[in-house]
């Protein structure tokens, strides 16, 4: 896939798998992109695979602060 398409994948994914709103996964994706994690995507197209878009999505969703804390133990 392209990259822009590659960058769609992992937005929607950070969608659909984790329950976001569209405008808070775009900015997800274009903070990641602003700190330059997507580079090595976009010069290696081998990278851009699905399997890989679903890796991202959970990489930076985690990331994110978005993502539930584990409940405190007592």
């Amino acid at each position: 896939m392209t990259y822009e398409e590659y960058l769609d994948e992992v937005t929607t994914l950070i969608v659909e798998k984790y329950g976001v709103k569209d405008a808070a996964a775009i900015k997800i994706v274009v903070d990641a992109q602003d700190k330059e994690y997507f580079v090595a995507h976009d010069d290696k197209p081998e990278m851009r695979t699905l399997d890989r878009a679903h890796a991202d999505a959970r990489t930076l969703y985690q990331a994110s602060g978005l993502a539930k804390a584990p409940p405190k133990k007592k």
